[in-house]
């Protein structure tokens, strides 16, 4: 079998802080187990497919509310509630992400965290690649 190297979307947010988005079910778990950082945020749509969207923590610095929620907004555009009015979005952070063995592809369980509700929306954040990582 063929196996294609992980597609990860980028987006720049105001203040510098870099989005990562899996782009597909593989994607999503090359992201989340093996991207991800023990510090930086994890974000995913609520009971609707969607991408895993992580937020690099930056040193000394946390993220604002506004950032957060813009990261949320992006994760609830990249899921099936896109053309919702408003999305419920898990975020926490990527220590709080495991993989269950033979788990499906692109599913994780989340230990703690919190629910942001956000229009989905990407217009705030800059999108620089799609890279392969």
């Amino acid at each position: 079998m063929l196996r294609t190297r992980p597609r990860i979307i980028r987006y720049e947010l105001p203040g510098g802080w870099l989005l990562l988005v899996g782009a597909t079910d593989a994607d999503n778990d090359y992201l989340s187990t093996r991207i991800a950082a023990p510090e930086d945020y994890w974000f995913h749509a609520d009971g609707v497919p969607g991408s895993h969207v992580i937020l690099r923590a930056k040193p000394n610095e946390e993220p604002d509310r506004d950032t957060l929620r813009r990261a949320a907004a992006v994760a609830a555009y990249h899921s099936k509630a896109r053309q919702a009015g408003t999305a419920r979005v898990h975020c926490t952070r990527g220590r709080h992400v495991r993989k269950r063995r033979g788990a499906k592809t692109g599913t994780v369980e989340v230990t703690k965290g919190s629910v942001l509700k956000v229009r989905p929306d990407i217009s705030s954040a800059v999108r620089l690649t799609a890279a392969e990582a």
